[in-house]
């Protein structure tokens, strides 16, 4: 009798224990208040007076470093969009690179001579010219393969995709995984498994190129129905992922369609 009447001290002390255990993760989870998205680089065109021109390059501020989600194709355009939102190239941290295509690195080398002080995370899969020339300007360069967590919040898939290897990049806050791409070739929905993979299933956003510019309406729809299905939140289709498929997102997804194009800024509290 005596081990049953210390059965509810023990349940007492276990949901204690629990408790704060769970107020102490919650306390350690950051709230990423100000965490920001700032379109620089794209062909599509949302304002601040800043140029459009094929390519896409991304912004993120609010983590513990501030990061550049590749470049766009030309250095001197990048540097006046950056300019023009009152951004300073030498509060980048870290540079990464989805993939190996002139419209998401060619502005890094103008870039990476205004500011070489930053880590560069380059898949391990791009030629070595390209990641010596990386070195050569002053930057720290990391090559990556696999899954990685970069910063506290910050993880890129890894290298995806066969023909074209591409990696992309995913935010973890308290409202769900932000995923990012720069042009998926590898496929948008198997990106945002590998994403779930690594993250967890709820999906805040998907956002960036879908590479959906030549894909026929039945396959963007069965795209965008399992999005839906799966409940990725948000959607914002931009780059290459062309007019038809921006506009099949925008009728399925309705106030959660995010439209995107260079000057756009997305802020967390705003989702």
């Amino acid at each position: 009798m005596k081990y049953l009447a210390s059965i509810p001290i023990l349940l007492i002390t276990m949901n204690l224990f629990s408790f704060i255990k769970s107020t102490d993760s919650d306390s350690m989870k950051p709230l990423l208040k100000d965490l920001t998205l700032t379109i620089l680089y794209d062909n599509y065109y949302h304002g601040n007076d800043l140029e459009t021109d094929w390519g896409f390059s991304c912004l993120i501020e609010g983590l513990d470093k501030t990061v550049l989600f590749d470049t766009g194709g030309k250095g001197k355009l990048l540097l006046e969009n950056m300019k023009k939102m009152d951004k300073d190239p030498k509060d980048v941290d870290i540079l990464i690179l989805s993939h190996n295509h002139g419209d998401h690195t060619g502005g890094m080398k103008m870039f990476l001579e205004k500011n070489n002080e930053i880590v560069a995370y380059v898949p391990q899969s791009f030629p070595d010219d390209f990641h010596n020339s990386v070195e050569k300007s002053g930057a720290t360069l990391k090559k990556v393969t696999g899954p990685l967590k970069i910063i506290e919040n910050l993880y890129t898939t890894g290298e995806m995709g066969s023909s074209i290897i591409e990696q992309s990049i995913v935010i973890t806050t308290p409202k769900g995984n932000m995923v990012i791409t720069g042009c998926a070739h590898p496929g948008i929905d198997k990106i945002v498994d590998k994403a779930r993979d690594i993250a967890g299933d709820d999906v805040l956003i998907a956002m960036g190129g879908f590479h959906l510019l030549r894909t026929g309406k039945s396959e963007v729809e069965s795209i965008i129905n399992k999005f839906k299905e799966e409940g990725v939140n948000y959607t914002a289709p931009t780059h290459c992922s062309g007019d038809k498929t921006i506009e099949a997102f925008e009728s399925k997804y309705g106030d959660h369609f995010i439209k995107l194009g260079v000057g756009k800024v997305i802020k967390l509290s705003d989702l």
